[in-house]
């Protein structure tokens, strides 16, 4: 995945737009800092001429890729851009591309915007991915689907989740907690003078956590009848639960790398960390080495399952495009028909899981050991939210889940306020 020097208050927009951004490496990237570039696939005249936009992701060599994917496709002359920036910087050329008279044909980005769903401005890619849309999980489609059309094709997939030193558990007799009130007690039990039981970020696993820790309770956070739902008893329980966490004595309270970055957990200061697979090959070149596994976080409790997040980036396709048939067909090619392309997208240069079933299977890199585990977490337990939920409604839950678990609010009441406002933003998203 990716990491970025931001704000402890980051969105999971804001996160999710610098998916697969980040070097691999202990300190974190001034996201897209550098110059951009541009290149040609060249290429006949005949040809349909195509522009694609990329972000500038920080891991070495994908720069160059994006390029050689480019060149190698021979039914177009594609001009690929790619554009530096921080926050929002990317996201917003985008979309001012798209409301004006020469956007790109072809595109990434980490979430749908429903007004440009709209205002027509997205072409629907259900015809490039009808015949394997069953070979997507759900949560790689949901947060680009609108109206049962799908607007973009998942390129890298995100897993976050529990690492852990194998060997710190078995000196404690510790078995993979299933609860989080086994997690809690396992971090206060790996707790001694020189190192605590687990690190979540520096504000008690607010950003890491907060969408989590309710899919974890068997809830959501908008009904299938695109409703609010997350102010019930049992997200309430759960965000509770953090409270109890973040008090237990359990959990290191703060460290100068914040929760995506796994120094802290590489250097043993504590026993377990929340992060993601992205960390997983620089834990395994580091002290560590490979004396640790994964888990995913654990369920509230025998009522519900454990939960992750399913984030990443998309490829979408502008309706105003010249070659609205050329720019698809071209995405087809890179993300859904072409499987080496996109296992060196995915493992070439970063560590990420293609969003086709069938091709991370085939993913050397990720059939066997923690990687394997990691990809078994992602398709067991993944979730992503609706393209309905948007920036003012994850600000509000986020803000009341920091209530919660920061001061111990009461955390039914705490929701309930939220959903109110929550409310109100989905009704005008759904007019």
């Amino acid at each position: 995945m990716s990491h970025m020097r931001v704000r402890a208050d980051v969105s999971r927009r804001q996160f999710l737009q610098y998916s697969g951004s980040m070097m691999l490496g202990g300190s974190l990237l001034a996201a897209c800092a550098g110059t951009g570039g541009s290149g040609s696939s060249g290429g006949s005249s005949d040809l349909p001429a195509l522009t694609q936009w990329y972000h500038q992701y920080g891991e070495p060599g994908t720069h160059d890729a994006v390029l050689k994917y480019a060149k190698q496709y021979d039914k177009a002359k594609v001009s690929v851009s790619w554009l530096p920036g921080t926050g929002n910087e990317y996201p917003d050329k985008v979309r001012s591309a798209l409301l004006g008279s020469n956007p790109p044909d072809v595109f990434e980005n980490s979430s749908l915007s429903l007004d440009q769903v709209k205002a027509g401005l997205l072409a629907p890619l259900d015809d490039i991915i009808a015949d394997v849309k069953s070979d997507f999980k759900p949560a790689s489609l949901a947060p680009f689907t609108v109206n049962g059309k799908v607007y973009g094709i998942k390129m890298i997939n995100d897993p976050t989740f529990v690492y852990y030193r194998k060997s710190m558990f078995q000196q404690a007799g510790l078995d993979i907690p299933k609860t989080i009130d086994d997690l809690i007690a396992a971090a206060k039990k790996l707790t001694t003078s020189d190192r605590k039981g687990i690190y979540v970020g520096p504000d008690g696993g607010v950003n890491a956590l907060y969408l989590i820790a309710g899919w974890a309770s068997g809830g959501d956070y908008l009904s299938s009848d695109n409703k609010i739902a997350f102010n019930t008893d049992r997200m309430a329980a759960a965000y509770q639960k953090l409270h109890e966490l973040s008090t237990s004595g359990g959990i290191l309270p703060d460290a100068p790398t914040f929760w995506w970055d796994s120094s802290t957990f590489q250097q043993g200061q504590v026993a377990m960390q929340w992060c993601g697979l992205w960390a997983m090959p620089l834990i395994k070149k580091s002290a560590v080495g490979d004396d640790f596994g994964v888990f995913p976080f654990p369920a509230l409790d025998a009522q519900s399952q454990p939960a992750t997040i399913n984030g990443g980036w998309a490829q979408m396709v502008s309706a105003k495009s010249k070659n609205l048939d050329a720019a698809k067909a071209y995405v087809k090619w890179l993300w859904v028909t072409n499987s080496t392309i996109q296992k060196d997208w995915n493992v070439g240069y970063g560590f990420h899981v293609p969003p086709r079933i069938s091709t991370s299977a085939q993913t050397d890199k990720l059939t066997q050991g923690q990687a394997a585990d990691a990809v078994d977490i992602l398709n067991k337990y993944g979730h992503a939210v609706s393209p309905l939920w948007n920036a003012a409604m994850d600000t509000a839950l986020q803000n009341a889940v920091s209530q919660i678990v920061k001061t111990g609010q009461n955390a039914k009441a705490t929701l309930d306020a939220a959903a109110e406002k929550c409310n109100s933003e989905l009704q005008k998203e759904l007019s």
